[in-house]
């Protein structure tokens, strides 16, 4: 009789992959690299196990948002003072801290606690279309729809 395999930590074979954001919807880019970061796009996944690949994620600046959001969206953080409620609008995010705003956005999409800390950490994102990672020789990764 089989069992159900569990990946252990040590069995894990990860690569690296390039995303190229230009041009791709926000929501519809981090919600599939969220499920790279976290590993279901292979057989051997375990939600217990960070299984996840890295992920280099190109032109950040030139991701695309529909609809209003652009100027209705907001961006919040607080500075835990009182009167310290800080806002930016989906438009300053884009063109002043555009790696930012795709980070907190996949970041949103994974578990939350330790696990879900050790998988954001494998993500890379930038605003141009270079990197600095050609020796861990990534492959491109071509995203659904």
């Amino acid at each position: 009789m089989r069992t159900t395999y569990m990946a252990k930590a040590n069995e894990i074979d990860r690569k690296w992959y390039v995303v190229d954001a230009e041009g791709k919807t926000l929501g519809r880019l981090a919600s599939e690299v969220a499920s790279v970061l976290r590993g279901k796009h292979k057989p051997t996944f375990t939600p217990h196990v960070d299984t996840g690949d890295h992920v280099i994620i190109l032109n950040a600046s030139k991701i695309e948002l529909t609809g209003k959001k652009l100027t209705d969206k907001i961006y919040y953080r607080h500075s835990n003072h009182p009167g310290g409620l800080k806002q930016r609008t989906a438009l300053e995010m884009r063109t002043n801290y555009s790696e930012k705003m795709l980070e907190l956005t996949i970041k949103g999409m994974l578990p939350k606690g330790s696990l879900g800390r050790q998988m954001i950490k494998k993500l890379h994102v930038y605003s141009g279309s270079e990197h600095p990672h050609q020796a861990q020789q990534p492959e491109v990764y071509e995203l659904r729809g």
